[in-house]
């Protein structure tokens, strides 16, 4: 049972969540529990659709997003996000099983997303304190500056929809998954 209020739809949800959380559901044709949850403050809800929207316009490829989640989520120690990503991973992008084990071992089997897995776990692991030669690599595989940016901020978002699940202790909509660092 979730710690913090989770509304049970979106006309319990406070007013000006509402709006959001309809575009919600005309997205996604439901409204997960942590939209729901983050709704109890409008403004939250706001930002973190607002800079999940930018970053989906940005240039990692969906698939790269989803193996960055899976990461991030397993460092953390996010159930929720865990089940939430694994279940968009194998429907949304098409990630393979194997895949989203080495995305959760902080890994890819594809050359390119690789570099940028492996980039967001240290990222996350280290909380940004990387080194030059750890920039040079996600580089020589072909990211620029501004996808690095973007993939610190994929790990910095993600971390922030980690925290919010783990400290409201949210109640999985998803099919479980558990993280084996916990």
């Amino acid at each position: 049972m979730s710690r913090i209020n989770t509304p049970k739809s979106i006309e319990e949800s406070p007013a000006n969540s509402r709006p959001l959380l309809e575009a919600v559901q005309k997205q996604f044709g439901v409204v997960p529990n942590l939209f729901r949850l983050v709704g109890n403050s409008p403004e939250s809800l706001e930002g973190y659709l607002a800079l999940s929207g930018a970053l989906g316009k940005g240039k990692l490829p969906a698939a790269t997003r989803e193996r960055i989640a899976l990461a991030v989520a397993e460092v953390n120690g996010c159930s929720y996000c865990l089940s939430a990503h694994t279940y968009m991973g194998k429907n949304l992008a098409k990630l393979s099983d194997d895949e989203m084990t080495a995305n959760r071992n902080g890994s890819s089997n594809d050359p390119v997303a690789q570099a940028a897995v492996r980039f967001a776990s240290k990222v996350a692991q280290e909380r940004g304190h990387v080194s030059s030669d750890e920039i040079k690599e996600v580089k020589k595989a072909g990211y620029d500056d501004a996808q690095i940016i973007e993939i610190v901020l994929h790990v910095a978002l993600n971390t922030w929809t980690n925290y919010i699940n783990e400290v409201a202790a949210t109640e999985i909509d998803f099919p479980v998954v558990k993280p084996r660092t916990k």
